[in-house]
């Protein structure tokens, strides 16, 4: 009987287990990933396109001024609600709902848009990935030693995005607002319609879209369903929801773009850049 003891067993007792892609069930691989592509270059680009509408938002969410030039008003800041909204020529007035609010208005309003899609199940994705390498790509392995998803605080609070949904659909129809009134002369009269009034249209069409493309609409539009034969319509309004969730990627990147340019374009035209081309 061997009375001696292996000089190496405290050690490897005292090493801590390996987890995930270097468990001793996993193949034993010592390169990293196997991938050849330059497969950073997608969260490398993601992050950067994020990046630069943060910081873009966020000076324009603080500038607090040239968000109007009648008939058009930024969505940034529409519905305005602060006290020191600029008189928008008898469009719709939100003040005196937000007269205890002296910020900047994009302050208030911008919470909900945010919130919709910071909890987004795409762009957790993009951010995931992009900025937390979590993980950086499809088949390379998260340089992070624990994983516990959305269990735990904060990422739990990514589970309010059925609510965030409901003011999204608020906020979209209030700039459907703003976009028919964007068919109005500086006077006020109807007829009018200048290149802002094709950017506002453009806008909402695609924050529609995104919108109703969100998982949450589909799954309250077809949720718990047992037999979709006995709810026609609903299967028929969760096809057309279904097909659009099918490009939910490129429905969020492009409306994140439209409504930039949708407030790009009304600060330049607030600010005196140029001249809002009329076409009729």
């Amino acid at each position: 009987m061997a009375t001696g003891t292996d000089p190496e067993a405290p050690a490897a007792a005292a090493a801590p287990a390996a987890r995930g892609v270097h468990h001793a069930s996993r193949a034993a691989i010592a390169a990293r990933h196997l991938r050849r592509d330059r497969w950073w270059l997608t969260p490398a680009a993601t992050a950067a396109g994020l990046l630069a509408f943060v910081a873009y938002s966020t000076w324009r969410a603080f500038a607090g001024d040239h968000y109007y030039a009648a008939p058009y008003v930024s969505p940034f800041y529409s519905p305005c609600l602060a006290a020191n909204c600029v008189d928008m020529n008898g469009g719709a007035d939100w003040q005196l709902v937000g007269s205890w609010w002296r910020l900047s208005p994009a302050l208030l309003i911008l919470i909900f848009p945010l919130g919709f899609r910071l909890t987004c199940y795409y762009y957790r994705k993009a951010y995931y990935r992009g900025f937390w390498a979590s993980p950086p790509a499809c088949a390379v392995p998260e340089p992070h030693a624990r994983y516990s998803g959305e269990t735990r605080f904060p990422l739990i609070l990514q589970n309010v995005h059925r609510y965030f949904f409901y003011f999204a659909v608020l906020v979209a129809g209030v700039l459907t607002f703003d976009a028919v009134l964007a068919f109005r002369d500086e006077r006020g009269a109807w007829g009018h319609m200048g290149l802002g009034t094709l950017v506002l249209l453009a806008n909402i069409v695609l924050i529609w879209a995104y919108t109703l493309s969100c998982h949450s609409c589909r799954h309250i539009v077809g949720g718990r369903l047992r037999t979709f034969s006995k709810h026609p319509v609903r299967y028929r309004m969760w096809g057309w929801v279904s097909a659009l969730n099918a490009r939910h990627m490129l429905l969020a990147w492009a409306s994140l773009v439209s409504v930039a340019v949708a407030d790009l374009y009304v600060y330049l035209v607030s600010s005196g850049a140029f001249a809002d081309p009329r076409l009729f």
